[in-house]
């Protein structure tokens, strides 16, 4: 059976790195693998510059993410300066975040043509936060909200092509059995991000001109990039072994050995076809792949529909100036952070669980991906409940701190039900696993761009309470679900022609 970059199963050299193959390749028409102890290897590389090429991938991921919500700082003098309305501002947000969900679907098969087996992944790091600092300079410079819409998506779509291959980085550089606290670190970024922004952002336009805003991102993109350099080396295993190939067969002279997947190159025309269909396959036939990517979906919108809920609700109910509005973004924020800590728990239950399994059947091996969704079961009703409480305590006669309290359940609910739905995915749909994900991504961006261009309306026509009511009914609706995969998934999946 082949993977989806069109491999058979097993022989990359990443599924054999921990097994201490010694195979040099050096037979004729063999492909290379790692020698014992090789110093190329990523896992050998020290501690402290494994850690520091995290950081630096999850700084770029945060700058990413803090870009898109950033902007909605920028709303009351951009309207003043470009006599436009708020709808027309807000295409600025929703525009990034579609670029943003739809640059894994059109870029992803880049990573699987030979050539990137060549060239590994640090080209795409440097190439496309290269590209995404060329298209700050015309926001930062937009005489016309025209230029700045154009500029947002082209941001947005260069941003994605970083965060759909970052991830994988973190897995090359740590065995297994070490890769739950860099992996935390790192999938953290992109949720603490758009927190980061209002809050940052409110404080710039309150005291500076809103193109400051992008100065300040083209100074921090800029600094990233010059990170990358020094500190981002290759990390991706076929493309270090296909390197390491061609200068055996430089120096010997024989046409081996071969790199992975070296000899393979599946057409890019049918690569786009693949990713662009599979995903909607998934969504269409797979009744939990469909559900329980609607539900993280309608999270994602409901998250960027707060950054112009949040404005309109702190600002006719408690009078506060832009940069206190930006603050009342730590609630979600600390709510995340709550639910990122509580990880080594949700990991010795998975370790418990497996431990009964096999305690239930002492020749059972393997796993079920059922066990990823109890943080999802968690945190479904923490969503539900952290609305309602935001619902009915926007009263200028109750304290600030109680809706902020209801929005940091609802951050911490969030961030729970994503780790879950996500491994969950990934585990359901081993084969498919990069397409269960560019679904997943390309709906919830589908939802983030869409929901937040009728926020306003919605809570202009229904009122703050009953508004963001709605929004914790409709979550209430949707809270079975993890639970319910939970318990009838194996049953579900044996019916399932994308599991197996």
């Amino acid at each position: 059976m082949e993977k989806e970059d069109g491999s058979p199963r097993g022989s990359s050299p990443e599924n054999d790195s921990e097994s201490g193959s010694t195979t040099d390749g050096r037979a004729p028409g063999e492909i290379i693998q790692w020698d014992e102890d090789d110093p190329d290897h990523p896992f050998k590389r020290s501690l402290p510059a494994r850690w520091l090429t995290v950081i630096t991938v999850s700084l770029c991921s945060l700058c990413v993410a803090c870009t898109s919500s950033i902007y909605t700082t920028t709303y009351g003098q951009i309207l003043k300066e470009f006599h436009c309305s708020q709808e027309i501002a807000t295409l600025g947000l929703s525009l990034f975040v579609f670029g943003m969900g739809l640059g894994p679907l059109v870029l992803g098969p880049l990573s699987e043509v030979r050539s990137f087996f060549l060239y590994g992944r640090r080209v795409i790091f440097l190439s496309s936060f290269v590209f995404f600092l060329i298209w700050l300079i015309p926001c930062a410079v937009a005489r016309n909200i025209q230029t700045l819409l154009i500029a947002r998506f082209f941001n947005g779509f260069s941003g994605s092509a970083f965060l759909s291959v970052a991830g994988g980085t973190v897995g090359d550089m740590f065995p297994r059995h070490q890769l739950a606290a860099p992996m935390m670190i790192y999938t953290a970024s992109p949720f603490v991000g758009p927190e980061l922004g209002p809050l940052v952002g409110g404080f710039i336009n309150q005291y500076t001109n809103w193109r400051w805003t992008f100065y300040v991102l083209l100074i921090w993109t800029a600094t990233l990039i010059v990170s990358i350099y020094f500190f981002v080396p290759e990390t991706h295993h076929p493309a270090i072994l296909t390197r390491k190939a061609r200068v055996i067969r430089k120096k010997t002279g024989n046409t081996w050995p071969r790199g992975p997947n070296e000899n393979s190159d599946v057409p890019l025309r049918e690569l786009v076809l693949r990713s662009v269909t599979r995903p909607i396959m998934l969504l269409v036939l797979e009744p939990m792949c469909m559900s329980l990517c609607v539900y993280s979906a309608l999270l994602l919108g409901i998250l960027y529909l707060f950054f112009g809920a949040f404005q309109t609700v702190f600002l006719s109910v408690y009078g506060f100036e832009l940069w206190q509005r930006g603050l009342t973004f730590l609630g979600l924020l600390v709510g995340m952070v709550f639910a990122i800590l509580s990880d080594p728990l949700w990991r010795r239950n998975y370790e418990r669980l497996e431990k009964e399994h096999q305690a239930r059947d002492v020749e059972a091996s393997g796993f079920f991906p059922e066990w990823r969704l109890p943080p999802a079961i968690a945190g479904a009703p923490l969503v539900t409940i952290g609305l309602f409480i935001f619902s009915w305590t926007t009263y200028s006669s109750v304290h600030w701190i109680v809706p902020l309290i209801g929005s940091a359940f609802f951050g911490a609910g969030t961030i729970l039900v994503y780790s879950g739905i996500f491994t969950f995915l990934v585990e359901a749909y081993p084969s498919y696993a990069a397409s269960a994900l560019a679904a997943n991504s390309f709906t919830r961006s589908t939802f983030a761009a869409a929901f937040p261009l009728f926020g306003a309306q919605m809570y202009n026509r229904l009122g703050i309470h009953w508004a963001s009511c709605l929004l914790a009914f409709l979550t209430l609706a949707m809270v079975p679900f993890p639970y319910i995969f939970y318990k009838y998934g194996p049953r579900i999946r044996k019916k399932s022609r994308f599991t197996s």
